[in-house]
């Protein structure tokens, strides 16, 4: 038997039913009817829905309107919008407008959530002008391929969905539709694919098309089949990796429902909190600013390394940092600290040069031999002169308030954001609304 009694029943549960795949064919083909009447583009229908591999109950429906190649780019964003928003207005008044490489609609549209994206009809992969012109040439290759497969990739999804893998965008860093799709082709299945991927080690290589045109570094490597110089998991980082290992692992020794069923994140309350931090005996601190107006591609790469570079200063002023994270809102970022300690002494240990360097050495003592700016010293250790000083900042709280902050490397966008206003909160303060099921977590 291909599946297990366990898979057999998850896939009872998760495979889209027929009457609402026809539901969301039958909006399909009036908006794909909408776009070729307009006569400037040809509609097609696109992603896991097109491929019949969305699991039950999905609600993201993506239609792509394909431009002539040769329109500019200008003029392709600028008559694709209008087009969509002409489109769409038919239908509801709940649009966005959202900007990946090029601006598109999203709509909810008889409770679905519709994309409306504009591309160019080009004739091969290797001709594309825009990332999202690859999209209809991914659909044309899994729908050519997947036939007996799409329950393994039902399964597929929903286990890394269930293990909080699933996701290619910033925050999550996990496994896209697409990959699921195609490491099933790749290995035959969802069994062979989870018995490989529990041997598999950061640097895995997989080359479908074995046309590889450019070498990548990134811990998990899968080209493109249609096109050679594109990691289709680029986004999966080593720890979202290891932990699909880790899962693969785990339900090859002990197979559950439970890896295709994700339990609801234990949202704590704010007393709950408070006495999981009395018992942690560490110190929290947590910045939070307006969300910068760029999506989240842009601005969650720019949290993480300003996330990144503030840790580098507690570090640099002795604050030893357990851990730290950091999340985003539609209009709210928060960096999230968790240090040992709160507070240090007044005293810090300043080293000078060798004892042996002795031009420089004797600067070092004519500089602070006397003075009343240090505690002690000078005296030798570890084979330098060193002093004790005075602690410009005892407490990581006002070192996080400082403008030292705006000093590091912070992120162009969140640097801008913080200049002109941020938060720092200390303790139980940390708790702030809308990021309840990250501090949970």
């Amino acid at each position: 038997m291909r599946f297990t009694r366990l898979e057999e029943a998850v896939l009872e549960e998760i495979r889209p039913t027929s009457e609402e795949l026809d539901r969301m064919y039958r909006l399909a083909e009036r908006l794909m009817a909408d776009i070729r009447a307009s006569g400037k583009a040809e509609g097609m229908m696109v992603g896991s829905v097109a491929r019949k591999t969305c699991v039950h109950g999905d609600r993201d429906l993506d239609v792509f309107m394909l431009f002539d190649p040769d329109l500019p780019r200008e003029d392709l964003e600028r008559e694709g919008l209008a087009l969509a928003w002409n489109i769409a207005k038919k239908y509801t008044e709940d649009i966005r407008e959202k900007y990946a490489e090029h601006p598109y609609l999203n709509a909810r549209i008889e409770d679905l959530d519709i994309d409306l994206v504009p591309c160019y009809k080009v004739k091969e992969a290797r001709g594309i002008q825009s990332a999202v012109d690859r999209t209809p040439f991914h659909n044309r290759y899994i729908s050519a391929c997947i036939g007996e497969y799409t329950d393994d990739v039902l399964l597929l999804k929903q286990f890394v969905k269930a293990g909080g893998i699933y996701g290619s965008d910033q925050m999550t860093e996990g496994f896209a539709g697409y990959l699921c799709e195609l490491l099933v082709l790749h290995y035959g299945g969802f069994h062979p694919l989870l018995e490989a991927a529990a041997r598999w080690k950061p640097g895995m290589f997989i080359d479908i098309g074995q046309h590889a045109a450019k070498w990548f570094d990134e811990p998990l490597v899968v080209i493109d089949p249609v096109d050679p110089c594109r990691n289709v998991s680029a986004s999966v980082s080593e720890t979202k990796l290891l932990e699909f290992i880790e899962l693969c692992l785990g339900y090859l020794k002990s197979p559950s429902k439970w890896f295709f069923y994700r339990p609801p994140i234990c949202i704590l309350t704010k007393g709950q909190v408070g006495d999981l931090l009395k018992g942690r005996e560490s110190a929290f601190l947590a910045i939070t600013l307006k969300t910068p107006p760029y999506i989240e591609d842009i601005v969650v790469p720019q949290l993480r390394k300003s996330l990144n570079t503030l840790v580098d200063l507690l570090k640099r002023h002795e604050f030893v940092v357990s851990r730290a994270d950091t999340w985003m809102l539609e209009d709210k970022c928060m960096l999230l600290f968790e240090l040992l300690v709160n507070t240090l002494p007044v005293i810090r240990y300043h080293a000078g040069p060798p004892v042996t360097a002795h031009v420089n050495a004797t600067k070092f003592i004519e500089k602070y031999i006397g003075s009343d700016a240090i505690f002690a010293g000078p005296y030798i250790r570890d084979g330098r002169y060193g002093v004790e000083l005075k602690r410009k900042y005892r407490h990581a709280l006002d070192l996080l308030s400082s403008q030292e902050i705006f000093a590091t490397a912070l992120g162009k966008h969140v640097k801008h954001s913080m200049k002109e206003e941020f938060t720092v909160h200390s303790g139980l303060e940390c708790w702030q609304e809308g990021f309840e099921p990250f501090l949970s977590e």
